[in-house]
C-alpha cells in the first residue's frame, strides 16, 4: 500500500480571473483502487485532476499527501486527453522519462521494449510518435506514464475521441496497472466505462464535488438528484 495516502483536500480552491475553476473542496482520497470523476461539460473535472496532481496553483486551502509535496510529484504521473508526443520514435518517447530517473541505457532501452510490447506498439518501435494514430498515441502516452511505475496515475478522458477497439485496449491496461497497485484517478463522459472500471465514483457539479462514494452504491441509487439526473442521460445545469 502506498505511504502517500491518504491525500487530504481542505478547502482547496483553484481561481483564474476571478473565476472559480474549482472549489471549495474538502475530499480524502485512500490508497488502492480506480477513483472515477464524471460530471456535465464545464463542470470542473479537468481542472479538479490538476489541482490534485499540482499543474494548478491552489489560490486557498490545501492538497496535502501523506508524504511531502516534492516525493509526491516525483511519484505521480499525469495523462491528458490529447497527449503530447515527443517528436521522436515510439522508443525514444518510452526510454525519455527512464533516462530523466538516471536509468542506465540498456535497462532503459529493455523497459521501453517491455511496455511497448505490453500497450501493443511492440512493432512499432521505429516509427515516429507523431504519425500514429489517436488510439496508438493514447497506448503510448499510457505506456510512457506507467514505465515509471508511479504510485499514482491521473488520467483526463483518455478515451474521449477513441473507437471501442482502442477504449478497450486503454481499459485493459488500466485495469493490470490497478491490479499491479497503481492508484488511478480518471475522468470519463462515458457512463459504460466509469461503471466498468470505478471501485468509487466522485460525482462534480460547478467545480464542486457533489457526490462521492463506492461505484455500485452511487449508479444504483445516486442521492442527490442531480446525480441521478445525470447518470439518466438528462442535461444537468
Amino acid at each position: 500500500m502506498s505511504d502517500l495516502f491518504p491525500l487530504q483536500v481542505s478547502d482547496a480552491q483553484v481561481r483564474r480571473r476571478g473565476k472559480v475553476l474549482v472549489g471549495p473542496v474538502d475530499l480524502t482520497l485512500q490508497a488502492g483502487g480506480v477513483t472515477i470523476v464524471i460530471g456535465p461539460n464545464g463542470s470542473g473535472k479537468t481542472s479538479l485532476l490538476k489541482m490534485l496532481h499540482g499543474i494548478l496553483r491552489l489560490n486557498r486551502g490545501v492538497v496535502k499527501w501523506a508524504c511531502t509535496t516534492d516525493e509526491a510529484q516525483k511519484r505521480q504521473a499525469f495523462v491528458f486527453q490529447t497527449p503530447v508526443m515527443l517528436r521522436r520514435t515510439v522508443l525514444e518517447n518510452l526510454v525519455y522519462p527512464l533516462r530523466l530517473l538516471k536509468v542506465p541505457k540498456t535497462e532503459a532501452h529493455q523497459r521501453a521494449g517491455d511496455w511497448a510490447g505490453r500497450v501493443g506498439l511492440g512493432d512499432a518501435l521505429r516509427r515516429q510518435a507523431t504519425v500514429l494514430s489517436g488510439g496508438e498515441r493514447q497506448k503510448l502516452a499510457m505506456a510512457r506514464a506507467l514505465i515509471r511505475d508511479p504510485d499514482v496515475l491521473f488520467l483526463d478522458e483518455p478515451c474521449a475521441s477513441l473507437d471501442g477497439r482502442a477504449m478497450r485496449e486503454i481499459e485493459t491496461i488500466l485495469q493490470n496497472a490497478a491490479a499491479s497497485g497503481t492508484r488511478i484517478i480518471m475522468s470519463t463522459h462515458d457512463m459504460g466505462q466509469a461503471r466498468r472500471l470505478a471501485d468509487e465514483v466522485l460525482f462534480i457539479l460547478h467545480g464542486k464535488v457533489h457526490e462521492f462514494g463506492p461505484a455500485a452504491g452511487f449508479f444504483d441509487t445516486a442521492e442527490t438528484p442531480q446525480a441521478r439526473a445525470f447518470l439518466n442521460g438528462d442535461i444537468v445545469e
